[in-house]
């Protein structure tokens, strides 16, 4: 049995693919926001606030061609308990069928290295105890755990 090749995707900011912009805010209201009633008018609110921003936030998208495979943003602060980090990694998305192809890893690298260009030394983002392992394995460092139910993490600059 041989593996199927995967066909190569690209990551591009929202503001360069803005026909992306609805597939972003569907999934990120379904994920995280809908169950909590909230409407999915404010979530499509906070993606427009991508297109006028030169720096936070900053949305990020996997695309192969005109297929939308996933999303990670850059904003400035993803748990209100602690604003003394910023910026952070939030809302990372693959649509199932391109799980596990390392397109949620190459996201959340995207969305450091936006941080990095963008003048901070280090970047953080939290993640429920499960997928911990996930970002420890990309050299994210466990700095904080059992915050509001998470772990939070952060990456530094590499000198």
């Amino acid at each position: 049995m041989t593996n199927a090749q995967v066909q190569p995707y690209s990551i591009s900011d929202l503001r360069d693919r803005p026909e992306f912009a609805a597939d972003v805010a569907d999934r990120i209201w379904n994920a995280w926001w809908r169950a909590d009633g909230h409407e999915l008018a404010f979530i499509q609110g906070l993606v427009e606030g991508n297109f006028s921003s030169a720096g936070l936030p900053r949305a990020l998208v996997a695309h192969r061609g005109a297929t939308f495979l996933g999303t990670a943003h850059l904003i400035d602060n993803d748990l209100e308990s602690r604003p003394q980090y910023a910026p952070w990694v939030a809302a990372v998305w693959v649509d199932e069928a391109a799980r596990k192809s390392g397109i949620g890893a190459a996201l959340v690298q995207a969305g450091a290295e936006a941080a990095f260009e963008q003048g901070f030394d280090t970047v953080y983002l939290c993640a429920k105890p499960a997928v911990s392992a996930f970002y420890e394995k990309m050299g994210w460092q466990r700095i904080e755990e059992g915050i509001e139910g998470l772990n939070v993490f952060s990456m530094e600059r590499k000198a």
